[in-house]
Order: structure tokens, then sequence, then C-alpha cells
């Protein structure tokens, strides 16, 4: 059997004015998720537990079969991981983002995108600043940092308690009211925010980014804290050999915990202009060599958190014709049975740019599934479908192995 889990990342929307009442997925064209939705099961998943944020690193999580509840310690040790960095088990590990804040609010949770060349630059000329204090920092791809916090045992401290908000959870809030807090140790991090924006205010990079209209990089925003997750592996959970498809650091972490292989893609990035039949190339190939394989395109939920409805409606066409088309083919012509499950991790809302927690629609279609309602795939027809999975991690379970005893 094999296995292809296609994640259009923060498709799933509410009806928008700008696309006459319509969600991205209703006005796009995709002519082959809509040849898959004829013959599919159609639900929604709740991939967002109780209590938990509404993010890629719990939602994706779920996706995988782990519940988020006990296996999610935080989201910047998963994306550590993807860069290779070591952790000691008394680590605590933070994303740090390159942020735009314009009149006291967050305007831009990646300073527009900015280079990873200037975001390295940036970060490695910034550091010396708190050298003394056993936070060592680590560049990234564009806006996206690490910070390692060197453990209790060599630092004396312990995040515990610490309480830190996603950039892109407040956009145009004032970010006073979003500082870290909680911990006697909230107010070292309060402060790199404060010396972030003094050392980043007149450097040359954004005088060069200002004078070319770029937005600036006008602070470093710790978020995301935790230590090392201790995770099984996938195929020891499942017994399926899987690979990871993806241009998010995030989702790599994910797949190296679980003992999935990442699988590089040329040309592959997190917006519209990611090479998308790149994606889906290496996507069919791959299916030659492991039982499950993961094809992650996260453009959709970029071009929510840039209020872009025209970008959205254009990544997803993109992947259906490029991934989603090419994939179901090569199963079909493959010569034994398949599966394929398509959703995306969560709702991102172009109207707020923020992730929504209201459980996304999936398509689950293949070998001895029938299809019930035979509609397009969009989130009304998923919801109106009497298939409703309340833990997401139980969504793998049901992908692997049902109807197949």
């Amino acid at each position: 059997m094999k296995y292809a889990l296609i994640i259009p990342d923060g498709a799933a929307d509410f009806p928008l004015e700008e696309l006459d009442g319509q969600t991205p997925f209703e006005a796009a064209d995709t002519p082959n998720t809509d040849r898959l939705a004829e013959h599919a099961r159609l639900g929604t998943v709740a991939t967002t537990p109780d209590g938990m944020s509404c993010g890629s690193d719990v939602c994706t999580m779920s996706l995988l079969g782990y519940d988020p509840l006990k296996h999610h310690t935080g989201r910047a040790p998963l994306e550590a991981a993807a860069l290779g960095i070591d952790m000691a088990d008394d680590d605590w590990v933070f994303r740090v983002n390159l942020v735009t804040v314009i009149d006291g609010r967050m305007d831009d949770h990646s300073a527009g995108h900015i280079g990873s060349a200037e975001g390295a630059r940036l970060l490695r000329e910034f550091a010396p600043i708190f050298d003394q204090t056993g936070l060592l920092f680590y560049p990234g791809v564009s806006y996206r940092n690490i910070m390692r916090d060197l453990g209790e045992a060599q630092t004396g401290r312990d995040w515990d308690g610490l309480a830190t908000t996603p950039p892109h959870d407040i956009l145009g809030k004032p970010i006073r009211k979003h500082l870290p807090v909680g911990g006697e140790h909230a107010k070292l991090l309060q402060r790199l925010i404060a010396e972030s924006e003094v050392f980043l205010a007149q450097h040359e990079i954004n005088q060069t980014r200002r004078e070319m209209g770029e937005l600036p990089a006008t602070h470093l925003w710790p978020w995301g804290q935790g230590r090392r997750p201790d995770m099984p592996s996938f195929s020891e959970r499942f017994g399926f050999r899987g690979a990871m498809i993806t241009a998010v650091d995030l989702l790599a972490g994910i797949a190296s915990f679980v003992g999935f292989d990442r699988l590089d893609v040329p040309g592959q990035t997190s917006y519209h202009d990611n090479d998308y039949e790149a994606t889906g190339r290496h996507a069919v190939a791959a299916l030659d060599h492991y039982d499950l394989v993961v094809a992650h395109v996260e453009a959709p939920d970029e071009a929510s958190h840039a209020a872009d409805p025209g970008t959205k409606v254009a990544a997803i066409e993109a992947i259906d014709q490029h991934v989603v088309g090419p994939i179901h083919r090569a199963l079909e012509d493959h010569g034994e049975p398949w599966r394929i499950l398509m959703l995306p991790d969560h709702y991102t809302r172009v109207e707020t740019r923020l992730h929504d927690p209201t459980p996304p629609p999936f398509l689950f279609a293949g070998h001895k599934v029938g299809g019930v309602l035979r509609r397009p795939f969009t989130e009304a027809h998923a919801q109106q479908s009497d298939l409703h999975i309340r833990h997401g991690h139980e969504l793998m379970e049901y992908f692997l192995r049902s109807g197949l005893k």
C-alpha cells in the first residue's frame, strides 16, 4: 500500500467579500482535487486540542498521529532539530523572529520576508550584546531564527511559567500588551526585545530596506519556547517508512523527531514563488522508496497572513495542478493499492490574518474508500459530512488502517 498526505498549509478559510462570498477553496479552479473528491470521504478534524495554540507545530503533530497534549513541548525545539542544533535535555530553545513594529504595533511578523543573508547578518551582529547571558543565537531561513539557553545547570534559569506570544497572532496590536511575562526571568527577554530595537534602528541593512521601500527589521521577538520532546518514531507506531517534503523548518523538525527523511527540493520556498512543479515531481519520485510521502506547501498560509486572497486562490490552484494531480496519477499507475489524504493543517483567515482553530476539512480517497457526498472539496461540503474527528491525532490511524481488516 502507498500513502500520500498533501498539506496546503492554512488553505481553509471563511467566505470573503473579495471573492464574492466564497472561500478560496470555493473560488479556486481545482479539477484534480474535484476528481478525487468524487470518490472520497469528506470530513473535518479538530487538529488543535482545547487549550492549545492553533499553529502548525501543534496541528502538524496531530496530523502525523501524535497527540500534542502528550508530545508537544514547544515550537522552537522542533525547528532547532531541523537546523541540526544540538540540544541537551535541560536546554531551553526559543524561536526568535525578526519583526516590524510601527508606532508600537506589530505590523509584520516577518520583517517584510527579509532575506536570509540580511537576517543572518543582523542576528550575528546583535548576538555579542548578550554574550555573557548564556543565550546563543542561530540564524535560520529569512526572519526565522533560533535562540538556545544553555540549560538550568549552567545558567540557573528555568523557563517554566513563562508566557510568550507568536508575533503572527498579534498583527496590528500593541506589543506592550504581549511582551514575555511570567516566571522570574521574563525581564531578560523584555530586555532583549528593547535592546534589539535600539540596535536595529540605525543598522545599514534597515536603512537600505527603507530606501528600497521595504519593511525594516525593527525588533527581535522571542516565543515558542520549549525543551527537546520525546517522541516514538513513526515506524515504531505505525510500521511505515515516511518522507517529508517541506520548505518550513518546523515541519522538517517534526519529521526528524518521528524518523522521517526530509527530501531536498530545489526551488521550494514558503511563498507563492515556490516551484510547485518540483514539489509534485519529487513527491511522485519518492513514492517508489517510501510507504508514506508528505507534501507540504506553505504558500496559502503566507498569503493569508498577508491578507492577499488572490494569491491564496492562485496557490491552491497551483497545488491542485502540480501536486495533487501528479501524485494522484502516479498512484493510479503504480500498480498497488493507494490512499491519499489532503487537508490544511488549520484555517488561516485572510480577513484577520490569523490562524483559526475551526476544525479544517479533509479529503480521504483511495483503496476501499467510498464517497458519500460526491461533491467538490470545500469547507462547507466537509462540514455537511457525517465524519467529524474530534481528536486530530486519531486521523492518521483512520487514514492508514480503516476498512482494511
